[in-house]
């Protein structure tokens, strides 16, 4: 439940709720993480929705782009060489295969450290198109709603904010929940006028709509550097020991993102396996050799369709990598998420993961994933849409909440004041120390917020009163 102002208690409550120690704890606790919370909650439902739009609209590498069918499609290798053929120098990298019959295929040619993006039509090998990789609308909205294009100090103080989140919808729940005349008037707003109004439609809506901010908060929190990389991907990644002793390289999987996330979450730390050995399975057929056309036809051999990924192999020790996931919009069942490697030389398949394969944290996050970017089709969107609405009503009538409490031309914040006699031990320590443990940044942000109300605020006249 996302406020900065926090005297929510339904109609049906009385006063006795906001003399209690801990409810008022829970308020100030809810104003100032608020405090934080609002712009960057503000920010990412609006890139999330710009998000969403632009990907089904449009596509994320412009791979919508429509073409007039014809009876056959060209090989594979004739397109890629009218793409890279308008790139001087240009190397290719990677293949997308068109979506439908009637939409272009799209290739990656690098060159001089720039990596471009060139759409062809695949009955004729014309080059319809050709922009910058990632550097479309939806790159500048991902860009922001990754880490604020501040980097590794970026996706910080995002993951601060998700886990203070989770303390917002704690206290906001805490606050809400009915003590007295049953659920109605927490689960159904009063259409009164002036601040109870605002008051009821925020605190009624954020009890709906604390699940499914739950769910959005995790799964984000789960690409973060700290809760995401540190504590749950690192022990859910998929083993490479499954490969059946198939060489490694010393690259993972994450090698293969430039810039946002594009490899499945259960990939991201698991190492790449490598070329040049005999290990792996029947894949090419003895005597075909290993290029984007025999590639390409034993992908769907083996049951590759529509559109999907085919990037080629990097370095001596690099692999031809097909993939399919809905992460990349490359399709709308996440479970049907599949990445392969083959050996460059041999043609053999080395690896061969499917969505079975994951641990259930890997599969929990594919579904996930999909969910939280809305990849599932137009109800997918629409739902995500609605949610993202709903957090900036709450964020928005949050600040008129404070707005219309504060005091007039008072100069301060008017922060819900501290209790003087909270039994810290029976509850508020208890609640910060399970926040500390979950969320590490949120705890640590906790702990140094209370330093300074104790330390600091509390101690200088001036700076109390402007906080309080």
């Amino acid at each position: 439940m996302v406020s900065i102002d926090l005297s929510m208690t339904p109609a049906s409550s009385d006063a006795a709720s906001k003399s209690n120690p801990f409810y008022r704890a829970a308020w100030r606790w809810h104003f100032y993480a608020g405090l934080y919370v609002i712009p960057f909650f503000m920010m990412l439902a609006v890139t999330g929705m710009a998000m969403l739009w632009i990907a089904f609209l449009d596509g994320r590498d412009g791979e919508r782009m429509p073409v007039v069918p014809q009876d056959a499609a060209l090989a594979v290798s004739v397109q890629a060489d009218a793409a890279v053929a308008v790139i001087p120098n240009g190397v290719l990298k990677q293949y997308l295969a068109p979506r439908a019959e009637d939409r272009a295929a799209v290739f990656r040619v690098d060159a001089d450290g720039t990596a471009t993006m060139v759409a062809v039509d695949p009955y004729t090998a014309a080059v319809i198109a050709e922009y910058p990789r990632r550097s479309g609308w939806y790159d500048f909205a991902d860009n922001l709603h990754s880490n604020i294009m501040l980097g590794v100090t970026g996706d910080r103080m995002l993951e601060i904010a998700a886990s203070l989140g989770m303390v917002l919808i704690a206290t906001g729940l805490y606050m809400w929940w009915p003590r007295k005349g049953g659920m109605r008037a927490a689960l159904v707003p009063s259409f009164k006028r002036g601040r109870s109004l605002w008051k009821s439609l925020h605190g009624v809506l954020g009890i709906w709509l604390s699940f499914f901010l739950v769910f959005f908060l995790i799964s984000g929190l789960a690409w973060a550097g700290i809760w995401g990389g540190k504590m749950m991907q690192a022990w859910s990644q998929f083993p490479a020991e499954k490969w059946d002793n198939v060489p490694l390289s010393d690259d993972t999987h994450a090698s293969m993102n430039h810039g946002p996330k594009e490899v499945p979450w259960a990939l991201e730390q698991t190492p790449m396996p490598a070329s040049g050995s005999d290990a792996g399975v029947a894949g090419l057929k003895a005597g075909v050799t290993a290029d984007i056309d025999s590639i390409d036809a034993l992908a769907r051999t083996i049951g590759f369709e529509g559109r999907y990924q085919l990037n080629l192999p990097s370095g001596d020790a690099g692999v031809w990598t097909l993939s399919r996931d809905s992460m990349s919009n490359d399709t709308t069942n996440p479970m049907a998420d599949r990445t392969t490697h083959i050996d460059q030389y041999s043609g053999k398949i080395l690896a061969d993961v499917h969505f079975a394969d994951y641990s259930w944290a890997g599969k929990a996050m594919a579904v996930g994933i999909a969910l939280h970017m809305g990849t599932l089709g137009l109800w997918s969107v629409l739902a995500n849409t609605v949610i993202c609405l709903s957090v900036l009503f709450l964020c928005v009538s949050g600040i008129i909440m404070w707005w219309m409490r504060r005091p007039s031309g008072a100069g301060r914040l008017a922060a819900p004041s501290m209790p003087a006699h909270m039994p810290f031990w029976q509850g508020a320590v208890l609640v910060g120390l399970v926040v500390s443990l979950a969320f590490p940044l949120a705890g640590l942000t906790l702990i140094t917020v209370l330093v300074l109300d104790l330390l600091v605020l509390s101690k200088i006249p001036a700076l109390k009163r402007a906080f309080s």
